[in-house]
């Protein structure tokens, strides 16, 4: 049988738990969302989302632990986010890996969140090649690098102001769509045409990303036109995204010729992102891995993937109990 790891998430706004075997096998995945208790606020707010992650962590691992079929047992190691994210909720997850590693005697080892999101393809395929080309973007992170294995990475451009996720929240809220803006743009995108010509920044510019002109142009819009359609400033807004994220892309897949792209993170979740790099595989005959849309946006399972990689080459040994929550924990980047 199967050697099982409890991962615990709770980098910013998701509680999350999961058990995942060593052989990637994820007999669980619990997430509890906190999105009702900051959507009046328009964004998170890190104290309440420590409160929650203290209330809601031990429901979120029995319920991980029972739909696993599962008890703390039957764990053989413990993996937990260390960063980036929010100092406060990052504590509450490490705090408790830490006390059931050590109640237990069990290795515990720390993730980089980033890494956690990297992992995910793993769920679609356990034996891809590498090199990968990896584009990560989410909330606080737009990343585009090359992956020579696991763990080893080669970073080509990375965002030089906004993440695509962080301007999308902006935008949804210029547009009166509340929190999370990211499925709400999406959703009246998918009803608009592409009529404004928004700009595509850096679209020509290396393999760098910036996101917060494009912002300032739709704000810029909006104050100009109050005859505005909602579904197209979306469209347009939505579409100028794509291009220069697929653009960034594609140049790598030319200049690098890697059969795999990997896109992860929480904006991998959007339909239209799917879509259009999905699009650009068949195009350039490159396989393109995406994680279940699901399991896109923060979770534990990632986690345990993760985690499960890092035991594996440090030999089985977990980490010394020392560590703590690191709010901005970087990508280790190789050669």
């Amino acid at each position: 049988m199967s050697r099982l790891l409890l991962a615990l998430e709770t980098s910013c706004d998701e509680t999350a738990a999961a058990v995942v075997a060593e052989d990637f096998g994820v007999r669980s995945s619990v997430v509890s969302s906190q999105v009702d208790l900051h959507a009046r606020y328009g964004g998170i707010v890190p104290e309440i989302a420590s409160r929650a992650h203290v209330n809601l962590l031990l429901p979120v691992v029995e319920e991980a632990l029972d739909q696993a079929g599962a008890s703390v047992e039957d764990l053989d190691a413990v993996a937990v986010t260390q960063g980036p994210g929010l100092v406060g909720a990052l504590l509450v997850g490490i705090s408790a890996g830490k006390a059931l590693a050590m109640a237990r005697s069990l290795p515990v080892v720390a993730v980089n969140h980033l890494e956690g999101h990297l992992a995910s393809v793993l769920l679609v395929d356990r034996e891809a090649p590498y090199p990968q080309l990896a584009l990560l973007v989410s909330g606080g992170h737009c990343i585009l690098a090359r992956a020579s294995a696991p763990g080893v990475y080669q970073r080509l451009g990375q965002t030089k102001d906004d993440s695509v996720g962080e301007a999308y929240d902006k935008v949804a809220r210029m547009l009166g769509l509340g929190y999370p803006g990211g499925p709400a743009v999406d959703r009246l995108a998918a009803e608009g045409r592409d009529t404004v010509g928004f700009p595509r920044p850096m679209l020509h510019e290396g393999y760098d990303f910036s996101f917060s002109g494009l912002k300032t142009a739709v704000a810029n819009y909006l104050r100009a036109t109050p005859s505005f359609v909602l579904e197209d400033v979306a469209c347009s807004f939505a579409e100028a995204c794509m291009d220069v994220l697929c653009a960034k892309v594609e140049k790598a897949l030319e200049e690098f010729g890697d059969p795999v792209v990997s896109v992860v993170g929480g904006v991998a979740a959007s339909p239209i992102l799917r879509a259009r790099v999905e699009a650009l595989g068949e195009r350039t005959g490159s396989r393109v891995l995406l994680p279940p849309q699901r399991l896109a946006t923060d979770n534990a399972a990632m986690i345990g993937l993760a985690g499960w990689l890092r035991l594996a080459a440090r030999g089985g040994k977990g980490d010394e109990l020392g560590f703590g929550p690191v709010p901005s924990l970087p990508l280790s980047w190789g050669p």
